[in-house]
């Protein structure tokens, strides 16, 4: 019989569940917590770059803080070895549902209102994720899960920078053609991203939920992200007509191009959605609003127009057309020989972003990377040196910064994205300023306050009031602050959020069956279920059981609240009466041996 494959001596392989470019998922049981797992085994290819595997290990160190009901939890990474070759893998909470991508697999597209409802879903995981400085940068079908009971939870927050920065996954297969649908403009243009680019992603995912296709698509990563960059989707209604305007609106203002112009947060194109779930307008213009693209009279000659794009809103001058000047057939073909070569510079441009990461711009230079920023010192040195910067001329600045985290780069000079000729680097002098980190805070006691005076109170030590727990107390009143965690007294970083433990009253339970019991015993263990106890004695005659209890109030079995009392009635054995002197049956003289020996 076949042994199973275990995982870091304590991971039981099932069955794989799920595959794709880049890793497996199986189903798996941990073997120390006894509870199902999904496990997410990388390919041994990916992880032969130390550098890599640095960031790897960082960002899913990063995913692992995120404790949010619409994330996938990441439970635990390590390493193992198959053939000798290392193999990077993630423990994730086990969900039972499908993949958006499974979903648009069997139905093709999505009702308009039930999409908005699932893009509801992953915007309260990035609204949370966001807030915490974590950004997914690859929203896809494939990353969400639908639950049985129709819950969303997004998957893989953080690995997808480990991914992106490594220039083995910028290869053209199946999986990053997939990927590149759903690319903001800003990561195909190997910029640095923020929350906004996971709200166009979303955008592209809403966009594929309502009408069945992503936006943009092509046969290479290549085509697909030149038209995310200059070109604009075509509206849903074009699509399918039954689309409502509302929903149009929600999604294209998602897709624009100019991440100034997009919903600047998860909170904000999630309030936009409930606007239109509650029948009110929403922020998001309408196309009968919008005065931009149109289509031109007279034959195959397109004028191009200063455009308001088709979110409404206007283009900045970079991105304007110069108008086409009707001056000669000469003019018009030199016009649009400038065209083609912009046209075909901005691929070759884009073919370096995916072929080399953005990392280097021919074979006698290399380019400061953009990731130095955010990543921590000795992930940051570990990068610079495989670049072939010298480690000794690596200097290190500290800076107090009360939103990084201690060891944390804020800064680099040379700034990223600065191009160094190869035969400098051994010379190059770098200096990484570094945070010191946050500074730390007592958290204060909050027992006993009202939930929103326990509020006021860390917010006013600096730190944030996360979800509230609800608890049974006998001492506290329903309503008030039993605990925090952490607990009061406790030394923390500025800004970390604390869980308030709120009373729900005594609580009822069950009452233990004392009967029987030695008074001693029946104390304890009514002390332990929550009880107070008094007790009534009554003698019974000598040689009953005593100290026994022979009755309770309440009976086994009924439910009373804690710290209310249990009577108990105890036995109280009477003792032997000695036989007063000349009383009772006389002795004989011979000691009452009752026979007559004469």
């Amino acid at each position: 019989m076949t042994q199973p494959r275990l995982l870091g001596g304590r991971y039981e392989l099932d069955g794989v569940i799920g595959r794709g470019g880049m890793a497996e998922v199986y189903r798996a049981r941990d073997l120390r917590l006894d509870r199902v797992v999904a496990i997410k085994t990388l390919r041994s290819d990916l992880a032969r770059d130390p550098t890599f595997q640095a960031r790897f290990r960082r960002e899913a160190q990063s995913a692992a803080s995120l404790n949010h009901p619409s994330v996938i939890a990441v439970y635990d990474t390590g390493e193992d070895t198959l053939d000798g070759n290392p193999v990077p893998y993630i423990v994730m909470e086990y969900v039972e549902g499908r993949t958006l991508r499974d979903v648009l697999q069997e139905e093709h597209r999505i009702a308009p209102e039930r999409a908005l409802q699932m893009t509801d879903g992953i915007l309260r995981a990035l609204d949370y994720s966001h807030r915490g400085g974590i950004v997914h940068r690859d929203i896809k079908p494939a990353n969400v899960m639908l639950t049985a009971s129709g819950e969303v939870k997004v998957m893989d927050f953080g690995i997808a920078r480990a991914l992106a920065d490594s220039a083995a996954t910028m290869t053209a297969t199946a999986q990053v053609i997939g990927t590149a649908q759903y690319l903001s403009p800003e990561q195909a243009r190997g910029e640095r991203v923020d929350a906004r680019s996971d709200i166009y992603s979303t955008g592209c995912v809403l966009y594929e939920l309502m009408t069945g296709r992503p936006p943009f698509q092509g046969d290479s990563p290549v085509a697909i992200a030149y038209q995310h960059v200059r070109e604009e989707p075509i509206p849903p209604s074009q699509l399918d007509p039954s689309i409502p305007q509302y929903a149009e609106a929600i999604v294209l203002k998602a897709l624009t191009k100019d991440a100034n112009y997009r919903y600047q947060s998860a909170a904000e194109m999630r309030a936009d959605i409930q606007r239109a779930s509650q029948g009110m307008p929403v922020s998001a213009p309408t196309m009968a609003m919008n005065a931009g693209t149109q289509v031109m009279q007279g034959g195959p000659r397109t004028q191009a127009m200063r455009p308001s794009s088709t979110m409404g809103y206007d283009l900045p001058p970079a991105q304007y057309a110069e108008p086409e000047r009707d001056e000669g057939n000469g003019k018009k073909v030199a016009l649009w020989a400038l065209v083609g070569v912009l046209a075909v510079g901005a691929i070759v441009a884009l073919f370096m972003i995916f072929s080399n990461g953005g990392g280097s711009d021919n074979g006698n230079q290399v380019t400061m990377p953009s990731d130095i920023v955010g990543s921590d010192q000795a992930t940051a040195k570990q990068e610079l040196v495989s670049l072939g910067f010298v480690d000794g001329n690596i200097q290190i600045k500290h800076k107090t910064d009360d939103s990084a985290d201690k060891g944390q780069v804020l800064d680099v000079d040379p700034a990223p994205q600065t191009k160094i000729d190869k035969t400098k680097l051994a010379t190059t002098q770098v200096v990484l300023t570094v945070s010191t980190g946050k500074p730390k805070v007592t958290v204060p006691s909050v027992k006993s306050m009202s939930e929103d005076d326990a509020k006021s109170a860390l917010e006013s030590a600096g730190l944030k009031a996360g979800p509230t727990q609800t608890i049974s107390s006998t001492t506290v009143p329903k309503g008030s602050v039993v605990k925090s965690d952490p607990v009061s007294g406790s030394k923390v970083e500025k800004g970390t959020e604390v869980t308030l433990y709120i009373s729900s009253g005594p609580g009822k339970t069950l009452v233990p069956n004392e009967v029987g019991k030695s008074v001693d015993d029946a104390k304890s263990d009514l002390r332990s279920h929550g009880f107070r106890y008094s007790i009534n004695y009554v003698d019974v005659p000598a040689g009953q059981a005593d100290g026994r209890v022979m009755q309770q109030t309440p009976s086994e079995g009924e439910t009373a609240n804690r710290g209310s009392t249990v009577t108990l009635t105890v036995s109280r054995a009477q003792q032997d009466q000695p036989t007063p002197p000349g009383s009772g049956v006389p002795t004989p003289p011979w000691g009452g041996g009752g026979n007559n020996d004469n």
